[in-house]
């Protein structure tokens, strides 16, 4: 594979990953609360992330780089960014309004586009910026259930909650590029796992922190569903490190676009199993998400 779409598999990889990962956490809400399915991605992932990285530097006997203090200040914005972002997004998930929150979501890849321009000067080529348009436009029809007209569109909550998810996920994205790109030596693999690592251990004692000061029932709740927690931590530290060494290899606005192909293909697996057809929003949503990851490889050709 060319060098140039190398963080191609990765992304792919990762957001596999993400679909399962986001499915048990669902059902951790249910059980344990949004709090407790949270932490669950973080404390519980820690470990794998741990076991990544060790089992990468006994193969390949490279050592980990000095850190620098700029990185570790761009990897504490992002881990904090994320713990926001997640908690916001498994709220929308238990709201009757998830369709149209989701889509507020998922307009993710223009704030990465923006912000890593605005804040890493990271530059997308013209076709990139037109994938990026193209993609999150796909996204918020195909995300809209029949009845989530204009007016929906507009209802203040679901508006907020949305963005601001999206918003966080962004800027998470950006500063955890930013972070390994800030470490001055090493390869991208890894610069990318110890700063996954390092990241995850930054959001594991503020959680920690947290449960501490205000009560530890969300992570004690998670030791009563054990093998769940464990799996979504597994999966949440397998994506994790896909999505950072993708961002290791390319604006994180591609692999943010790119990681989107996720929706339409869970969406046809669901109605393989179901049954029911796709609607003609979602068919054409789905369309232009295609496009739009067409145009977005395109650029890079």
């Amino acid at each position: 594979m060319s060098g140039a779409y190398l963080w191609v598999p990765f992304t792919l990889l990762a957001a596999g990953g993400q679909v399962m990962r986001n499915a048990l956490q669902s059902g951790l809400t249910k059980e344990i609360g949004t709090l407790g399915a949270t932490q669950v991605r973080f404390v519980y992932g820690l470990p794998f992330a741990a076991t990544f990285l060790a089992l990468y530097i006994a193969i390949s006997g490279e050592r980990p780089p000095a850190m620098e203090a700029t990185a570790l200040g761009w990897v504490l914005l992002g881990a904090a960014s994320q713990i926001g972002a997640t908690a916001l997004m498994l709220e929308v998930m238990a709201r009757r309004d998830f369709g149209v929150a989701y889509a507020y979501i998922k307009t993710e890849p223009v704030t990465v586009a923006l912000l890593g321009l605005v804040l890493i000067g990271d530059r997308l080529p013209p076709l990139g910026w037109a994938a990026v348009v193209l993609v999150t436009v796909g996204v918020v029809l195909s995300s809209l259930r029949p009845g989530d007209g204009m007016a929906r569109l507009t209802e203040v909550r679901s508006v907020l909650v949305g963005i601001a998810s999206g918003g966080l996920f962004g800027l998470s994205a950006i500063a955890f590029r930013a972070g390994i790109e800030g470490l001055p030596e090493g390869s991208f693999m890894m610069r990318s796992l110890l700063m996954l690592v390092i990241s995850l251990a930054m959001q594991s004692v503020m959680l920690l922190a947290w449960f501490a000061l205000r009560g530890a029932a969300p992570l004690t709740a998670s030791l009563r569903h054990w093998r769940m927690s464990t799996a979504a931590g597994a999966l949440g530290a397998f994506a994790s490190a896909g999505w950072f060494v993708a961002f290791s290899l390319t604006p994180a606005a591609n692999v943010r676009t790119l990681g989107l192909i996720e929706m339409p293909i869970v969406a046809l697996v669901t109605r393989r199993v179901s049954g029911k057809w796709l609607s003609p929003r979602e068919a054409t949503g789905f369309a232009i998400i295609t496009v739009g990851v067409a145009l977005l490889l395109l650029a890079y050709a």
